[in-house]
């Protein structure tokens, strides 16, 4: 029976480690009778790099599981160009550009970029994969592409167009 001294080991060893995070900005404890901190990420759009996203979410120093509820914000902090735009989902469904697990049983938080060409804005949907109290956690922003070299292109396009 000496196997679950070792899982035991292992699963705080991997709980440690997982507070350990590059990208983690802030950390803010709950109380002191309580093991769980809100945590805050930052990421950054892998195609559109002059996206940066703040997401805040609880996490539990030796829980199981983390609770789903989420916070994400946002902002235009770089330039966003026309070529970065070619590389993005135009689809209703975007597509997932972020995800950090929150179980050991299947439950993973998820950003997912959906373009809206009609206002010509970024929506960033952060969600949990696993429904709780009945309900599935998410949050949204939106980032306009107004002011941008993209936004300028498209404009000129569009007008171009018309003209025609």
């Amino acid at each position: 029976m000496k196997k679950a001294p070792l899982f035991v080991g292992l699963l705080t060893a991997t709980a440690l480690l997982a507070g350990c995070s590059d990208d983690e900005v802030g950390d803010v404890s709950l109380g002191m009778f309580t093991t769980k901190d809100i945590k805050i990420q930052t990421f950054t759009d892998p195609e559109i790099p002059g996206v940066t996203c703040h997401i805040s979410h609880v996490q539990g120093n030796l829980d199981l599981a983390d609770p789903s509820d989420m916070g994400i914000a946002c902002r235009q902090t770089g330039f966003i160009t026309t070529d970065m735009m070619k590389n993005v989902d135009t689809s209703k469904n975007g597509e997932v550009v972020f995800k950090a697990s929150k179980s050991i049983l299947f439950k993973t938080l998820k950003i997912r970029r959906i373009y809206d060409k009609d206002s010509k804005t970024l929506m960033y949907l952060s969600y949990s994969t696993k429904e709780t109290q009945g309900s599935y956690k998410h949050s949204l922003s939106t980032v306009p592409l107004y002011g941008s070299e993209a936004w300028t292109d498209m404009m000129a396009a569009e007008q171009a167009a018309k003209q025609q």
